[in-house]
């Protein structure tokens, strides 16, 4: 079959049936294979495979429990994963988006290790266990500090209620000096009244309170959006803030409220 064309070798072992040309998930599969019994697609091609990120090496991730002789174009990692750690997705063996993400602790840079865990959340690739159980899991790995960071900065302000938000921009807006605002107030807008969280009518400056309790679903997050046009388009400023924002960025937050508030209003 090989003389013939039918088989193309890919990898000792492994063969391409028909043609040469494999696309990326017959390039990943292909190496999972080459690898052996207990291989999986892990680290930079698992985040890949997950679309966590670009997958800009040569070469393809693959963990192993046991160590193996050198595979051409195979970067082999060995580590035991437990079963919860991995899945077959499209019939590749892969390591989870918690343990993927786990993995990424140990190559990438914080900056990015953050964009791959916000893309994770944009995506909602939760599963089980989660990060936070790997991390538990493996306290002492490399890479886990940066992890335990992100997610204390994702998790902040997810059980925040709106009144505890409301009431503690109000603190922050005394503490900075700045005009009391109308809270919870009916504004006409497109042909209805759309109830704003944060209000300045002289300014024409509404400010929205983005907790993720109320605000991380799809329908919310396309609501928000028709409104905030509607509003604009009646001539209304639009800032949203978040909790984080408010906890860790209150200086520059003040400053930019303070500019918007003082801002001449466009004839």
């Amino acid at each position: 079959m090989i003389a013939r064309g039918r088989l193309h070798a890919v990898h000792r072992g492994v063969y391409a049936v028909g043609h040469r040309r494999l696309t990326r998930k017959g390039v990943w599969m292909a190496a999972v294979l080459a690898a052996g019994p207990g291989a999986v697609l892990s680290h930079r091609s698992a985040a890949a495979l997950w679309q966590l990120g670009s997958d800009p090496a040569r070469h393809v991730d693959v963990s192993v429990p046991r160590k193996l002789r050198g595979r051409s174009a195979v970067h082999v990692h060995v580590t035991q994963l437990a079963d919860d750690e991995t899945m077959t997705v499209d019939g590749i063996r892969v390591t989870t988006v918690a343990r993927t993400l786990l993995d990424l602790g140990t190559l990438l840079t914080p900056h990015q290790l953050e964009l791959a865990c916000n893309e994770a959340e944009i995506r909602r690739l939760a599963d089980r266990p989660s990060l936070g159980d790997l991390l538990d899991r493996y306290p002492r790995r490399h890479g886990t500090r940066a992890l335990r960071e992100i997610l204390a900065a994702q998790e902040l302000g997810t059980t925040v209620t709106r009144s505890t938000f409301e009431d503690d921009f109000l603190a922050f807006l005394n503490a900075a000096g700045l005009p009391r605002p109308l809270v919870n107030f009916l504004v006409p807008a497109g042909g209805k009244d759309h109830l704003c969280d944060i209000v300045w009518p002289a300014a024409r400056l509404i400010v929205e309170l983005d907790g993720n309790r109320t605000h991380a679903t799809r329908a919310a997050f396309e609501g928000d959006r028709a409104r905030d046009r509607a509003l604009q388009v009646a001539g209304w400023r639009v800032v949203r803030i978040t909790w984080r924002q408010l906890q860790q960025e209150s200086r520059a937050l003040a400053a930019d409220l303070r500019r918007l508030l003082a801002a001449p209003l466009a004839s």
